[in-house]
This record gives structure tokens, C-alpha cells and sequence, in this order.
């Protein structure tokens, strides 16, 4: 499978490193591509990842089967919009990224929130897409590597497109995530509530003083 993944920071960066180890062709996709490379961090990623590729927005959507949208949440409906429609359509985009607001410094808040998401905005904004918000609970390690976090925990989908909920699914299996610990929300509009974890989880990692950890749903998988 050929992923283009939207954004160039750890999380994108950290999704894109485990695809690439599993043998899916991966390009990532940034607004400039020579800025990117100037980055310190980005270059030794891409030398440790040769077989990366990395292209504007639009051409990177242009050429990956799925998306990844990794992009900062208050940035991720410009970074699609300059991806251009065309080269969404009808394509899954797996969206792991929250609206996280700065605004009013450290912690952030959300923007959109209680009424609305983020996945429900480009799910609005870009109808031709199958969104699907998943792993935007947990830190971008534990995402590819479940193992890190000891025992059972929850990992969420929420999306209107039943094949491409099975789709991601499906990915989610292939980065060891087992099949009891997935749960299916329901719609895109359950986004607002994994969205909104997310003041909780950055006030555990204050406390914790870690990023190893993740929510458990304990009795969800309880037969009658």
C-alpha cells in the first residue's frame, strides 16, 4: 500500500518510520519540502529513511492510496485544502491529529470542541473524503507500538464509511494492536468525545511524568 502522510513532525514522522517497517511505500507530504529538509531533526530521519519519499501537499495526496493526516490540528483543513480536492476523493484519510489551541499558552485547549471536532470538520469541509479519527488518544509511540503500555488498553474509531473503518482496522491489527482492544464508536461526530481526552491526557503526562500510558475501557468486551 502507498500512505501519504501529511505532516513532518514526530507523529507523522513516528507513523510514517512504522509503515515503512512493515513494507508500505510511504511519502510524506509538508508545504515546502527544501524548508523541511533545512530542519535538523527531519534530515536525520529522512538519511535514517531513504526509502521515504517527500513532496508538497498536493503531489503527496496525488500519489498516496490512503492518507494519514498528522498535520497540526489547527493547520490540518489548510494543509487539505492545499493537498487539493481532486486528490482526495474517495480515499480513506485516517486522522490522528486534535485540535489542540495555544491561544492562551500551556495547557492548550480545543478549537473546535464540544459541538464539533476536528474530524468532523474535514469530514464536512471535504465530503469526498472516508475519514476515519483513530490513535489521537495516546502518545505517537505507543500508536505504533501498543506493547509499550503494559496490559490491556483502548484504542477508538469513529468514521460514517463502514469499509474504511474495516480498512483501518485492518492497519491498526498490523501495528499489534489486538482485535479486543479496538472499539468502533460509531459516527464521525463521536470524534468530539476522543478529541476531548485529550486535557485529560496531558494532564496525566504532567502527573505521570511519562508517555507510556492509555486509556482502558474496563468491560467492553463483557458478553450478556
Amino acid at each position: 500500500m502507498r500512505y501519504a502522510v501529511l505532516g513532518t513532525g514526530i507523529v507523522g514522522r513516528t507513523v510514517a518510520t512504522r509503515l515503512l517497517s512493515l513494507g508500505h511505500e510511504v511519502v510524506i507530504g509538508t508545504r515546502n519540502p527544501g524548508a523541511t529538509l533545512d530542519r535538523a531533526e527531519y534530515a536525520a530521519w529522512q538519511r535514517a529513511n531513504p526509502a521515504a519519499g517527500l513532496a508538497p501537499f498536493a503531489e503527496a495526496a496525488r500519489l498516496g492510496e490512503v492518507l494519514v493526516n498528522a498535520t497540526g490540528g489547527q493547520v490540518s483543513v489548510a494543509a487539505l485544502t492545499e493537498a487539493d480536492a481532486a486528490h482526495l476523493d474517495g480515499k480513506i484519510l485516517i486522522d490522528i491529529a486534535n485540535p489542540l489551541d495555544f491561544s492562551r499558552g500551556f495547557p492548550p485547549g480545543l478549537d473546535p470542541v464540544d459541538s464539533d471536532s476536528l474530524g468532523e470538520l474535514i469530514q464536512r469541509t471535504f465530503p469526498g473524503l472516508r475519514v476515519v479519527k483513530t490513535l489521537n488518544t495516546m502518545n505517537c509511540q505507543v500508536m505504533v507500538d501498543p506493547g509499550r503500555v503494559p496490559g490491556a488498553h483502548t484504542v477508538f474509531l469513529s468514521g460514517e464509511d463502514a469499509g474504511a473503518k474495516k480498512a483501518v482496522r485492518e492497519l491498526l491489527y498490523s501495528f499489534d494492536w489486538s482485535e479486543h482492544s479496538v472499539i468502533d464508536l460509531g459516527g464521525i461526530e463521536s470524534a468530539r468525545g476522543t478529541e476531548m481526552l485529550l486535557p485529560v491526557w496531558l494532564r496525566l503526562m504532567g502527573t505521570l511524568g511519562h508517555t507510556d500510558f492509555n486509556f482502558h475501557i474496563q468491560g467492553a468486551n463483557r458478553t450478556e
